[in-house]
């Protein structure tokens, strides 16, 4: 049986600002090591599903359909940045997104309509965020955080955001490789 590995995410748009910040980020921390995100590929994750059999797809893209009706194209806030992990083993850098109502709607009502497609919700709680680089190893902790504390409050942009996609995602030795399945517009 052929599967895909999928999951469905808001794609951002990395503005000059965004990139500048990015890169400087980047430049700062570059003696640790960080697998850095490409500024192509982050995006906002609402849902990860895994290796997932290609009969199973059709069930997928109707219940997320469903999830965007009642839902207007809304602002989205990129602001703040962080780390997952503790202070002393910390495991991801994200960038933040300040909370909106239609975000937390959305997530809210593609859980619903894909439990009730047999897809069973396995987070606790949706925290948004853009995973912008995975630590593989800190060579100076006061260093990296004084660097996460200097970024903290820093604010991106604020993106449009008109709906979300379905992608592929197909792992490769030089990073992943995402491809669009379905598009699904709010409104």
């Amino acid at each position: 049986m052929e599967t895909k590995r999928l999951f469905a995410a808001i794609r951002i748009e990395p503005d000059e600002a965004f990139a500048d910040i990015y890169h400087n980020l980047r430049q700062v921390l570059g003696f640790h090591i960080i697998k850095w995100v490409e500024l192509h590929n982050i995006h906002v994750t609402l849902r990860f599903f895994g290796e997932t059999p290609d009969t199973e797809i059709p069930v997928i893209t109707e219940a997320l359909q469903k999830a965007t009706r009642e839902i207007p194209p809304f602002n989205l806030e990129l602001a703040k940045t962080g780390i997952f992990g503790s202070y002393y083993n910390p495991r991801v850098i994200w960038f933040g997104i300040t909370e909106n109502p239609f975000l937390t709607k959305l997530v809210s009502n593609l859980n619903l309509s894909l439990e009730e497609a047999g897809f069973i919700s396995d987070r606790q709680n949706f925290v948004p965020h853009l995973t912008v680089g995975r630590i593989r190893e800190i060579r100076d902790k006061n260093h990296f955080q004084e660097i996460i504390a200097h970024f903290r409050d820093v604010k991106f942009r604020v993106q449009r955001i008109e709906g979300f996609e379905l992608y592929e995602s197909v792992l490769k030795k030089e990073g992943p490789e995402y491809t669009v399945l379905q598009e699904f517009r709010f409104g």
